[in-house]
């Protein structure tokens, strides 16, 4: 017994060996030594199938488990049997096992452990950097793989118990809890020494058109690969020593914390080395992408300027090409491919994911024909949603865009990812998409008719077909301003009083005593004059509370009429604002356009805390005015009553209000969205002198 515990003793001597080695080391003249022997032949092996194969026997060959005659076997990837894949193992078997038997020879000895990372070294020579780091883990695998699978199967296989008896093995598993300490670091090693070899195998498989070695990313990296390589092979001595000195020390050996330590010494350096590694690769693969984009950003760009037979070409670069089925039909919920889309008009809806619920239902609206009830739809819209990919996707998120996606009747796309960044950016630089939604429109060949025909839809709903800018400047010229355009079908019955030639008040604001005031003139006013007046309020283009609460008082109070539907004092804002636009891009003035002056007045009545009113009769009269002014007019109504039989009480009105007009007065003109390409100066609608611009941030609550 005393001679067994001598011989166990003088052989962990010998394997524990120069332990000084495993030590910090100057890795700049190691690798003055390793680059020495590196001299690759041009051999271009494909190292990827083979580390996908050492990661599986590293993985299953987990000292903790044994295996039981009731376990399950598992089956087989048969990627590994590929044939590209046995070609390549053929061709490397060699290698592997002379790398394998030099391994166990050389470690056997407990020789220096630094000189057998060489020898290694030059046993690998021809080969490059990845491939001499791949082909030494697998020539440990497979000595490690069949270590372990005697040990797992020793119990249940006659031939793996004779094996294990030679080896000792079945001490080895007595003395488990023991060398559990080892085991773990030995673990800890390997995986380490796994993830080191799998950022070495990503950074040559980078895409050499996209990023070059001189890159100072890439430069960067090469850089530390040969210190990387070193001390990955040199764990690979490490744990094969450190698995052969398990074998034969029987019941004798004495557990030590020193191997687990230096093996935890060396994991800790790799995982330094993997964390400086992954953050150049992070780097790279950063440089690439935005190579990628700037590329996809440029075939775009071409794409839009080439003439197409169809629309199919631009549409699968806008959605997504690598998706077959990037689409959801509205109506069926199904997933579809954009051939549905083919040589049809589409109109591409563009948002983010804050749509309010009075725009989306207006949309719908629009797109069922529901309003109209005079055209039938011959082109499709699809939802485009862009989203913030610098903030975490979550569920919150994921539940609004299925809850959207859902009110549609339209085609969506299935997921907001399948909008890559390139096309966000072109989105956004070229179609000037800014938060606010968009309707960008595709003629049959993928051509842009129009950037944005949001404002022809608000405004005309689908009597803009087919929505170009040539057809919005049509429709503009045979538009006159009137009460009826003002107020479309967002209030049939108020149409209705138009064609009778009723006299209607609208009026907006937000200070219930001036409502108050302004109601009870306009009354007596009206039955003074034996005029039947029909009196609506139309709130303001920000329905909030105080708005809502003098809709409330006006209710109670019997004061006037009132939408009750916030979705119809939301479209006549934005019809408006819509009014607007329009009319800006087409070069229209205050100057040059009576439309753009009314649009203008309105407007700045709504930039303004204070009331206002707009006086009509049938689709000729029309009078308004700001708050003030009108209640001062009417609180003198018994001055110019008299000519009201004679010139009418528009006419009579209007008159009335002009000594009440003011070269001293503050207009405000409050423009929703982006209007830094609108370069034209906007003039005052009541004094024609030019605005002064200011910003303005303005939360949704009051």
């Amino acid at each position: 017994m005393a001679s067994t515990a001598a011989a166990a003793a003088t052989k962990m001597h010998l394997i524990k060996g120069d332990r000084h080695l495993y030590a910090k080391s100057d890795d700049s003249v190691v690798v003055k030594q390793i680059l020495a022997t590196h001299s690759p032949d041009g051999r271009d092996v494909d190292v990827r199938p083979l580390l996908q194969l050492v990661e599986d026997i590293l993985q299953r060959a987990t000292p903790t488990v044994i295996v039981t005659p009731q376990a399950h076997l598992e089956l087989v990837d048969d990627k590994a049997h590929r044939p590209e894949v046995v070609g390549m193992l053929e061709a490397l078997a060699y290698t592997i096992h002379k790398i394998s038997c030099e391994l166990t020879c050389k470690c056997s000895g407990g020789g220096d452990a630094h000189a057998t990372t060489l020898a290694l070294f030059n046993s690998l020579t021809h080969y490059s950097w990845d491939a001499k780091v791949v082909i030494a883990l697998a020539a440990f695998a497979v000595s490690y793989g069949e270590f372990w699978l005697t040990a797992q199967l020793h119990t249940v296989n006659p031939l793996a118990k004779s094996v294990a008896l030679l080896k000792q093995l079945p001490d080895i598993l007595e003395h488990n809890e023991a060398l559990k300490p080892r085991f773990d670091a030995l673990n800890n090693l390997i995986k380490a020494m796994v993830d080191v070899t799998k950022c070495i195998v990503q950074f040559k498989e980078l895409p050499s058109e996209y990023i070059s070695p001189d890159a100072p990313d890439m430069a960067m990296a090469l850089a530390h690969i040969p210190t990387a390589v070193y001390w990955t092979i040199r764990s690979v001595v490490a744990c094969a020593s450190q698995i052969i000195s398990l074998i034969g020390l029987g019941h004798e050996y004495v557990s030590s914390t020193t191997e687990a330590w230096e093996l935890s010494s060396l994991a800790h350096k790799l995982r330094n080395i993997h964390e400086h590694l992954s953050k150049q690769l992070e780097l790279c693969y950063r440089d690439i992408g935005e190579k990628k984009h700037v590329e996809a950003y440029q075939t775009l760009v071409r794409l839009f300027e080439t003439v197409h037979i169809d629309n199919i070409k631009i549409l699968k670069a806008l959605m997504y090409s690598k998706d077959d089925l990037p689409l959801v039909d509205g109506t069926t919920k199904r997933r579809v491919s954009v051939d549905v889309l083919r040589r049809k008009i589409v109109m591409l809806f563009i948002s983010d994911l804050d749509i309010t619920q009075e725009e989306l239902f207006v949309l719908i609206q629009i797109y069922s024909d529901t309003h109209q009830g005079k055209i039938e739809r011959h082109y499709e819209v699809v939802w485009l949603p862009i989203i913030d990919r610098h903030v975490p996707w979550g569920g919150a998120k994921e539940e609004t865009f299925n809850r959207l996606a859902s009110m549609m009747p339209w085609y969506s796309l299935h997921h907001p990812s399948l909008l890559e960044p390139p096309v966000i950016k072109y989105i956004r630089d070229v179609w000037h998409f800014d938060k606010r939604p968009s309707l960008v429109v595709l003629d049959p060949q993928g051509r842009v008719v129009s950037p944005n025909a949001l404002h022809m839809m608000w405004i005309w709903g689908s009597l803009a077909f087919p929505f170009t800018s040539n057809r919005e400047e049509a429709l503009w010229r045979d538009e006159t301003w009137r009460l009826e355009f003002l107020i479309d079908e967002i209030d049939p019955v108020m149409l209705g009083w138009v064609k009778e030639n009723r006299h209607v008040c609208l009026y907006g604001g937000e200070d219930i005593e001036w409502i108050r005031r302004f109601t009870t003139l306009m009354r007596r006013a009206s039955q003074e004059a034996r005029i039947p007046l029909e009196m609506v309020y139309v709130g303001k283009s920000n329905p909030k509370d105080r708005v809502k609460k003098a809709m409330m008082v006006i209710a109670n109070e019997k004061l006037s009429g009132y939408w009750q539907d916030p979705v119809m004092m939301w479209f006549f804002w934005s019809r408006l604002e819509s009014m607007w636009y329009s009319k800006m891009h087409h070069g229209k003035t205050i100057e040059n356009d009576p439309i753009v002056q009314e649009v203008m007045t309105m407007l700045s009545f709504d930039g303004s805390d204070d009331g206002w009113a707009v006086v009509s009769r049938g689709s000729v009269e029309m009078v308004k005015a700001q708050g003030k002014k009108i209640n001062d007019c009417l609180e003198q109504f018994d001055k110019w009553k008299v000519r009201v039989e004679e010139e009418g009480f528009i006419t009579a009105l209007a008159n009335a209000l002009q000594p009440f007009h003011t070269e001293e007065h503050c207009t405000r003109l409050i423009l929703p969205g982006d209007t830094g390409r609108i370069t034209e100066q906007v003039v005052c609608a009541e004094c024609k002198r030019p605005m002064e611009k200011f910003v303005l941030y303005r939360c949704c609550n009051d």
